[in-house]
């Protein structure tokens, strides 16, 4: 397990030090995964280790949200403040992705083998 966590820990680094160097507005994490699933594609599949070590993580990935839930607590008040654009914007951005989402499936169903 330690040397997935390595490798993926690696590819973060790798990604947080082209997103300072090159200046570039995508978060280090991002750039990380991408260039892990580069390399996996390249190879054609995830070593046994790292795929137990991700799967574990992901059995996990609720206690993530627990930080996101006590900030929304400590916050209460500004967010009760600022309700209505949060609400204007979760609204629209829910449109926009279910009507992308759609229009990508349908050209898929279509242009697709």
């Amino acid at each position: 397990m330690l040397p997935a966590l390595t490798l993926l820990l690696v590819y973060q680094t790798v990604g947080e030090m082209l997103a300072h160097a090159l200046d570039l507005p995508v978060p280090g994490p991002v750039i990380g995964m991408l260039l892990l699933f580069a390399s996996l594609v390249l190879k054609g599949s995830a070593p046994d280790n790292l795929r137990d070590t991700a799967n574990t993580l992901l059995s996990h990935l609720s206690l993530l949200f627990v930080p996101a839930g006590v900030g929304i607590m400590v916050h209460a008040g500004r967010i009760r403040g600022e309700a209505l654009p949060i609400i204007v914007s979760l609204v629209v951005s829910t449109a926009v992705t279910i009507a992308v989402t759609a229009l990508v499936f349908s050209w898929l169903r279509k242009h697709g083998k």
